[in-house]
Parts: C-alpha cells; sequence; structure tokens
C-alpha cells in the first residue's frame, strides 16, 4: 500500500512538471499567450519574479493587450519586494508618464532603489536625472558617480555619457584624455555616436596625449573586460 501511495505521489508530482512545462517552452518561443496565464497564477501568489514578468507583459503587449496601468500594478508588487529589474522599469513609467503622471521624484525613487542592488541600466538613467536636474537639483558629480558604476558594469551609453562629461568639464576638470578613453571604450562596445566624437576629439589631442588615451582605454578594458 505504502508503494502504492508513493507511486501516485510520484506520478502526480510529474503530471504537474508536464503540465506546466509546455508554458514555459512557449514563452521562449515567442508564443506568450499560455505562458501569460502561468505567469499570472505565480504572479497571484506573490512570486516577484512572475509578477516583474507580468509586469513586463502587459508593459510590451506581449500575450495580452498592452496596458501601462496593469505594468505599473506589477512592477509595483514587484519592486516592493526588492526586485532591481522591476525597480527600474517602474523608473522608466515615472519619469516617461506611462500608466501614470510623470512624476520625476517617484522615478528617482526607484532609480535609486535599484541602482543600489548595481543594476546597470537604472544607475545611468539616475545619472542622466542628475544631469538633468529632473526630480533632483542638477548635480554633475553625482552623475558621475552613477554613470561610472554602470560603465564599469559594461553600459555603453554611460560610458558615451562619462565622455561627454569629460569633453566638456562637467563635474570634474574638463579632459580630452578622459574623454577620448571613455568614447572609445562605447565605441568598442558598439556606441556610434561614440565613435564620432572620439574622431572629433582626437584632432584636438596631441600624439602623445592620444597614446595615453589608448592605452588607458586598454587597460580598462583589461580591468572591466568581463562586463564588456
Amino acid at each position: 500500500m505504502k508503494h502504492l501511495l508513493l507511486l501516485c505521489t510520484l506520478l502526480i508530482s510529474f503530471n504537474s512538471f508536464a503540465a506546466i512545462q509546455p508554458d514555459a517552452d512557449a514563452y521562449e518561443r515567442g508564443d506568450y499567450s499560455p505562458a501569460f496565464t502561468l505567469i499570472e497564477k505565480l504572479a497571484e501568489q506573490g512570486d516577484a519574479k512572475a509578477q516583474y514578468n507580468l509586469g513586463l507583459m502587459y508593459d510590451k503587449g506581449d500575450g495580452t493587450p498592452q496596458d501601462y496601468k496593469a505594468a505599473i500594478k506589477w512592477y509595483v508588487k514587484a519592486a516592493e519586494q526588492g526586485h532591481a529589474k522591476a525597480q527600474s522599469n517602474l523608473g522608466n513609467m515615472y519619469r516617461k508618464g506611462e500608466g501614470t503622471p510623470q512624476d520625476y521624484k517617484a522615478a528617482i525613487k526607484w532609480y535609486t532603489k535599484s541602482a543600489e542592488q548595481g543594476h546597470a541600466k537604472a544607475q545611468n538613467n539616475l545619472g542622466a536625472m542628475y544631469y538633468e536636474g529632473e526630480g533632483t537639483p542638477q548635480d554633475y558629480k553625482a552623475a558621475i558617480k552613477w554613470y561610472t558604476k554602470s560603465a564599469e558594469q559594461g553600459n555603453a551609453h554611460a560610458q558615451y555619457n562619462l565622455g561627454v562629461m569629460y569633453d566638456n568639464g562637467f563635474g570634474t576638470p574638463q579632459d580630452y584624455v578622459m574623454a577620448y578613453m571613455h568614447w572609445n571604450i562605447a565605441a568598442a562596445n558598439g556606441h556610434e555616436d561614440a565613435k564620432t566624437n572620439r574622431d572629433r576629439v582626437e584632432d584636438m589631442m596631441t600624439p602623445n596625449q592620444i597614446e595615453q588615451a589608448q592605452q588607458l582605454t586598454k587597460e580598462w578594458i583589461e580591468k572591466y573586460k568581463k562586463n564588456m
């Protein structure tokens, strides 16, 4: 009898797994409708990753009509559980005013929570808000701080933005060598505007400065190559 009960339990467990596996596979294939049903159930049970994914599906209109208000609802639930990507996306929603009135202070709040967990996109976006003075007094030094953290994780936009700061002397002394270095790194990371700016600033540099900037580029890439 015990063996029979054990067999029944194993069969039930296997059948339960088999029932949800196609939904996961469907999501990977881009067949979002069956995945939506599974993710919604998990989100309603309080699973933070599922709440984030459900918010993302509403945000993008994957497997369901696009609904920014519903996206915010589920992003908030995940964000309040500390989900860094949900916090970052929630910052985007408030910054753009999607599904909610535009609210830079709320954007700063959620970007900061995400950035402090090491999320590179949130770090770059937080830097941009300090640069623009959106929801906070303009603070170039804070912008450089967050751009740097993001750039060190391989974010090409942050690498480009650091080049802008050094080129113009925003929050730091003007330094063409450092501007060239950051734009060179961003260009290697696929940022087309960085390549254009690097070539422009090169015309204002001495051969020794160019050599120095190229050496700094090599050293930086070697140090952070795992993130490139």
